[in-house]
């Protein structure tokens, strides 16, 4: 869960066709990183907290967001935490894990899972922009999957895909709090593209 006490409605974007055409310039890589505890953190936690918020705020000042933290405890038995960023390289997203896996509670966590990702452009609908990138405000929870699609996709005609996109886009609409971050994933991951859903 995120720092935010609060889950706003959907944000109505003023000139959204031109923010969109904007945003689609932008590269921004984006990470989830998900933790497990090693073992039971010390009844004496002081400086746990403070070590971590002094690292995000030297992050923030060199261009790191830190999107939201989450607590996996109780919906995986293998996962503990889960840290979403995002940055202009990957180079500072490397930074950014390697400077916290030195901190105190870096030390007490094992990595379980992570994946980069960055914007680029929807396939169909460039007004699709993620929720992140647009600086939307971050949402309490967040629901992140690896999406594969299946080699017949590719053979499809363009209209089909466009298609069958735009009705997958029409189902959300009823759902204007939950803000889609689509993200074309790459490098060393199985994935082709990482969804984080937040509400």
């Amino acid at each position: 869960m995120s720092d935010d006490a609060s889950t706003p409605a959907a944000e109505r974007i003023p000139n959204k066709g031109k923010l969109a055409k904007d945003l689609n310039e932008v590269i921004r890589y984006t990470l989830w990183s998900v933790f497990k505890l090693k073992d039971t953190l010390p009844e004496d936690r002081a400086g746990y907290a403070d070590e971590v918020q002094e690292l995000f705020d030297q992050l923030a000042a060199k261009d790191v967001t830190i999107r939201g933290t989450y607590d996996l405890s109780g919906l995986r038995a293998d996962a503990d935490l889960m840290i979403w960023w995002h940055a202009e390289t990957a180079d500072q997203l490397q930074e950014a894990y390697n400077l916290f896996r030195r901190t105190k509670l870096g030390r007490a966590l094992e990595p379980v899972w992570s994946n980069m990702a960055l914007h680029r452009p929807a396939e169909f609908n460039r007004s699709h922009i993620p929720a992140f990138l647009a600086d939307e405000t971050p949402r309490n929870y967040i629901s992140v999957y690896p999406f594969v699609r299946s080699y017949d996709w590719y053979l499809l005609p363009d209209e089909d895909r466009r298609r069958m996109l735009a009705d997958h886009g029409k189902m959300a609409r009823g759902y204007p709090d939950v803000r889609a971050n689509t993200v074309a994933s790459f490098s060393l991951g199985d994935y082709e593209w990482i969804l984080a859903f937040e509400a």
